[in-house]
């Protein structure tokens, strides 16, 4: 059942929503002390007293200290801003978030934090966005560039393709929150969907230690839509499924995969709950799945409100006419934002592609994509 946890980065890639936040926080540290430190890029011990050199009638919050903040230094470029270090940040409540632009964790977050940005700009908060990979064309810029101008993201936002932050704040997971006070220091974490209201109180705290307060404000106001709308965690009943070799699980077409060579596939008899297939011919990679010849086909049998899939154009960016059915039928009213309720649809630009949002209640359905034209490659399903 896929969760609100993070997603655990393992070798090249993140790993599964699945992973448990419990013994997380004791990775946090690791690594932070030998890192450049945020406002002199010398080395020195961490202030043991939350409550030293506060502002005159500024409030403690009584927040931990869990070491000094790195540098945001690395990135291969900032959007919406300049680069931010030092003199920019000095005085300045910041809250980092490691994203990706095709991680549902983090677009479902992503109301939240916008909401914050927009709110607390004004008392002291600056809001700072780490965008780090997960797939290969998640590193382009102008990919990342897209995103941030498709989900409306006006925050800076530091493009880390080559993990140069990730690594300096040791960090495993996305999405992933540091909250750092006026004098640098990380003082909370949060990693995962979810704990809103506690997180934005995190930041109210330390505003209020700035000398900043928000007493005068209301609590924020997040509004979500499409693919980034609250899930109904309860209603879940299939895990993020990848479809490239290397991660992918429950791959039920006869014969099994053939690694990085074109296989004309076909599909079972029958699909049990959470199992997927392909038909047609594709060249399976370690990444994702590439429909060499067109009228292909995926289908996934699942349980949830929404059905989500991570899609892209081949190398030559044509753009992939589909149609989607449920049960073998149009979706109609359950269709999703990237399709119409005929099941027609275009993949244009390689990002998630929010396609079934079930209205009539939630139940096992099987799903199938066929794509008119070939070159396509298929990354992840995701659920909500």
């Amino acid at each position: 059942m896929q969760s609100a946890d993070p997603k655990l980065k393992t070798g090249a890639f993140r790993g599964k929503r699945r992973a448990r936040i419990a013994g997380f926080a004791s990775l946090l540290l690791i690594g932070l002390a030998a890192g450049a430190l945020w406002w002199s890029g010398s080395m020195r011990a961490a202030d043991t007293s939350a409550q030293a050199a506060l502002p005159p009638g500024a409030k403690a919050s009584g927040l931990p200290i869990e070491g000094k903040a790195p540098a945001l230094d690395g990135a291969v470029a900032w959007l919406n801003s300049p680069p931010l270090g030092g003199d920019a940040l000095r005085g300045k409540v910041v809250l980092v978030d490691f994203w990706t632009y095709t991680c549902i964790n983090c677009l479902r977050a992503l109301p939240h934090v916008k909401a914050w940005a927009r709110h607390y700009r004004d008392h002291g908060l600056v809001v700072v966005g780490v965008h780090t990979p997960e797939f290969d064309f998640e590193k382009e810029l102008a990919n990342v560039r897209r995103a941030v101008t498709d989900l409306g993201i006006g925050y800076p936002v530091a493009v880390d393709s080559r993990y140069r932050i990730w690594n300096a704040f040791d960090n495993h997971y996305w999405p992933a929150h540091y909250f750092i006070d006026a004098q640098g220091r990380i003082r909370h974490h949060h990693f995962g969907e979810g704990d809103y209201a506690g997180s934005e109180r995190i930041l109210r705290a330390l505003l209020a230690e700035a000398g900043h307060p928000a007493d005068d404000l209301p609590m924020s106001q997040a509004d979500g839509s499409g693919a980034q709308l609250a899930p109904d965690m309860a209603q879940i009943g299939s895990p993020e499924t990848y479809l490239g070799h290397a991660r992918a699980e429950h791959f039920v077409s006869p014969g099994g995969f053939f690694p990085d060579h074109d296989k004309n596939y076909r599909l079972p008899e029958t699909l049990a709950l959470n199992r997927w297939g392909l038909s047609g011919t594709w060249t399976v990679r370690e990444q994702y799945a590439r429909l060499d010849r067109a009228d292909g086909a995926i289908t996934f049998r699942f349980r949830a409100r929404d059905l989500n899939l991570v899609l892209g154009p081949g190398p030559d960016g044509k753009p992939v006419r589909f149609t989607v059915t449920v049960d073998g039928q149009p979706p109609g009213d359950n269709h999703g934002v990237d399709i119409d309720a005929a099941g027609k649809g275009t993949v244009a630009n390689q990002r998630l592609y929010q396609l079934i949002r079930c209205s009539d209640g939630v139940r096992e359905r099987s799903f199938e994509i066929r794509f008119e034209d070939p070159g396509v490659e298929a990354f992840a399903f995701t659920f909500g």
